[in-house]
C-alpha cells in the first residue's frame, strides 16, 4: 500500500532541517483534527535560503523550483512535529506568496511547485487542496515565495 512516506521515498530528494521560527509564532499548530503550517520559506538542506525576487533575479522556472523547495520545508516541520507524513490525511488549504516584481502575472504557476510535491507526496485525490497565489512587493530576507498551509490529520493522528 502506498503510504505518504512511502511516496516521498520514491522521490528520492532531501528534506532541509525543519525551519526555526524568526518572530513569535509557532511553526505548526494542531487543533483537533487539523494541522495548521505558518508561512515557510526557502529553506534549502544546508540551512541556507534561496534569495531573489521573481522577474528581477530569477525567472519562473528557478520561482517554481524555490516553491518546491518550501514544500520540503514543510515536510520537514510535519516530520519534525508529528513524526511521520502518514499522519496527514489530505491538504485542505495553500496559501502562496510571490515575490516579483509589479509586471509579473503568473503566480499560479510558480507556487504549482509547492502544489505539485504535496501532490506527488498525499497523491492526487489527498494532496491537492483549494488555493491562492498572490503576488507581494517583499517578502522576509528576499525569499522568492513563501507559502502557509492547513492539513487534515487522520483519526487519533
Amino acid at each position: 500500500m502506498e503510504t505518504p512516506e512511502s511516496n516521498f521515498s520514491k522521490l528520492n530528494l532531501v528534506l532541509p532541517p525543519a525551519p526555526k521560527p524568526l518572530g513569535v509564532y509557532k511553526p505548526c499548530l494542531i487543533d483537533g483534527k487539523y494541522l495548521y503550517l505558518s508561512g515557510h520559506g526557502t529553506v534549502q538542506t544546508d540551512g541556507s535560503l534561496i534569495i531573489g525576487r521573481i522577474g528581477a533575479d530569477m525567472d519562473i522556472e528557478a520561482g517554481k523550483l524555490a516553491a518546491r523547495q518550501v514544500g520540503l520545508a514543510m515536510l520537514s516541520t510535519i516530520k519534525a512535529n508529528l513524526g511521520s507524513l502518514n499522519r496527514v490525511k489530505r491538504v485542505i488549504k495553500v496559501l502562496g506568496m510571490v515575490n516579483c516584481t509589479e509586471d509579473f502575472l503568473r503566480h499560479p504557476y510558480v507556487i504549482n511547485g509547492c502544489s505539485e510535491l504535496f501532490a506527488e507526496v498525499w497523491g492526487q485525490e489527498n494532496g491537492i487542496g483549494v488555493r491562492s497565489a498572490v503576488g507581494m512587493g517583499s517578502l522576509p530576507d528576499n525569499i522568492p515565495v513563501e507559502v502557509e498551509a492547513m492539513f487534515e490529520l487522520h483519526e487519533g493522528a
